[in-house]
């Protein structure tokens, strides 16, 4: 039924002029020039067949036929803004549900949740948190935060936050703290390390910035999940390899340790929202997480 519709933005226009009674009104109000409205009216007139409008003195008059269009289109644009005011609405009440990786909701998130609460009180934010892929475009998420690598979908808006840099980490009550926070990186080659099975990349891609070949590394104790990674960690149990944001507060307080610093991966932190359900609630969350990153 749609498809023997004028274009919309010639429907708009005319509605404007019949309400308003004025083309220069019309213009203001849609922000266009008065060529462009003029341009819309012919149009429309052009493709149903009829005058929608005639002349009166210095101004127009509607035509019978522009009478009863008028009047149909007045209604339906009414109608149209009351139903998606009450949308906008309905949506804004609605708690925003947010993916997050369980590692990274329990180090760096919950920490920060009373802070943005209170800073964006609006939001009503609702977590869901998983260590298997989060992906925003299945039922139940308006979006997604997480460490993921480029290319980015092309039915995702992808607002970046930071990037992902990892680093080994110890306890200070790993009983060769001492001896391995003065050694170079090579001395790890010498420790089983602590490693988790969902990031087996990890540890390699360390090695390599450090100039050390990766086949060369002993691995030790894995873990399934990056959490318990690093409480095995923070347990003196042995050194573990960790992105930065979620060791930051650990380094802080000197819970752990990063001797030989950190480098920066392909991957980036990111707020992952699918572009059908993109609104401006999900831009405060980005620029809310961007800061409190930096």
């Amino acid at each position: 039924m749609t498809a023997s519709l004028p274009p919309l933005n010639a429907l708009r226009a005319f509605e404007a002029v019949a309400r308003l009674g004025s083309l220069k009104r019309a213009a203001d109000e849609l922000h266009v020039t008065h060529g462009a409205v003029s341009r819309q009216l012919a149009n429309l007139e052009q493709t149903l067949g009829v005058a929608l409008l005639e002349k009166e003195g210095r101004g127009v008059k509607l035509t019978d036929a522009g009478a009863r269009l008028g009047a149909v289109a007045s209604e339906a644009f009414e109608r149209l803004a009351t139903l998606c005011a009450e949308l906008q609405h309905q949506a804004s009440e609605a708690p925003f549900v947010l993916g997050c990786p369980g590692s990274l909701l329990a180090r760096w998130f919950i920490p920060r949740l009373d802070r943005l609460q209170r800073e964006l009180p609006e939001l009503r934010l609702q977590l869901s948190a998983s260590e298997g892929e989060l992906d925003p475009r299945r039922g139940g998420l308006d979006a997604t935060l997480w460490f993921a690598e480029p290319p980015w979908p092309a039915d995702v808006a992808v607002f970046e936050l930071a990037a992902e840099r990892i680093g080994p980490v110890l306890s200070p009550h790993h009983p060769r703290a001492a001896q391995l926070g003065a050694a170079p990186p090579e001395a790890l080659l010498d420790e089983a390390l602590l490693h988790t099975v969902s990031r087996p990349q990890a540890w390699p891609t360390w090695l390599r910035s450090q100039g050390l070949q990766p086949g060369q590394l002993r691995l030790g104790q894995g873990f399934e999940h990056l959490y318990y990674l690093l409480e095995a960690a923070l347990a003196g149990l042995g050194v573990a390899i960790a992105p930065q944001q979620l060791v930051a507060d650990d380094l802080a307080t000197g819970r752990l340790l990063a001797p030989w610093g950190f480098v920066e991966t392909p991957a980036r932190l990111a707020l992952w929202v699918p572009r059908r359900r993109l609104d401006r609630r999900a831009e405060r969350l980005a620029d809310w997480l961007r800061a409190a990153l930096a």
